[in-house]
């Protein structure tokens, strides 16, 4: 399952991403797309990035969690349009951990480069919990930092279009988005590791009764099913 959080509309790039853009075929309802408007600052973001976030864990039962940090939601960025601070965005990055899933974390976007290291910076401390001083070291690249030399940045002060009600709507369509998956086609599940727990998870349950033969069969890789050409299932992987 996919979930992205992003900037939507106004011809924005790549402008795919609507939240009615849910997957196709056996994928339908496994890509949840959270579209937002110019200015979302760190309040709105992190209620709605939790509240999502933790219907999806509790839908989906995730295994292992890959988290993407794209810092190009950061106020000040040369081409995003958010008001996040790096504590507010690091909140979210927080949160995932508490799962206590296995987790793999990511860079992406950014194009305010000082902000980028920054971002980065913060939330590695964070997944080792372990706190630093906002003020950074003297380095060789210590000029990119001034004038203040700190290691955080403020929220920013682009007029935040998303309204309460745009918010709540968006909040609605995911979640309904997110029953759709328990009718839906699923792949074999594994066991959930033992210190995570969902509520009303059928620990009884199992799982590998939920589908058919046919199904079955069509998980196991062969051994000759990479190939070049059109139909090449790897042939657009830069696109995810």
């Amino acid at each position: 399952m996919t979930v992205s959080f992003h900037k939507y509309g106004d011809l924005f790039f790549p402008g795919s991403g609507d939240v009615k853009e849910t997957g196709e075929r056996e994928g339908k309802y496994y890509a949840i797309n959270v579209p937002l408007k110019d200015g979302i600052d760190d309040t709105s973001f992190t209620r709605l990035f939790k509240t999502i976030i933790s219907k999806v864990v509790e839908f989906y039962q995730p295994g292992v969690i890959v988290l993407q940090c794209g810092a190009d939601s950061l106020a000040g960025d040369r081409l995003g349009c958010f008001n996040l601070s790096i504590d507010g965005h690091a909140e979210c990055v927080r949160f995932v951990k508490k799962f206590n899933l296995p987790l793999l974390v990511t860079g992406g976007g950014g194009y305010t480069k000082e902000n980028v290291a920054r971002c980065w910076t913060v939330e590695t401390g964070v997944l080792l919990d372990t706190d630093l001083p906002n003020e950074i070291p003297d380095n060789e690249y210590i000029k990119y930092f001034g004038p203040d030399y700190s290691l955080r940045i403020p929220n920013g002060h682009i007029e935040n279009l998303n309204s309460k009600s745009y918010l709540t709507t968006i909040k609605m369509q995911v979640l309904e988005n997110l029953r759709c998956i328990q009718h839906a086609p699923s792949v074999q599940m594994q066991e959930v590791p033992p210190d995570f727990y969902v509520p009303d998870f059928d620990e009884d349950e199992n799982p590998d009764e939920r589908i058919n033969q046919h199904t079955q069969d069509k998980l196991i890789q062969r051994d000759d099913e990479y190939y070049d050409g059109d139909q090449d299932n790897d042939h657009n992987m830069d696109d995810i």
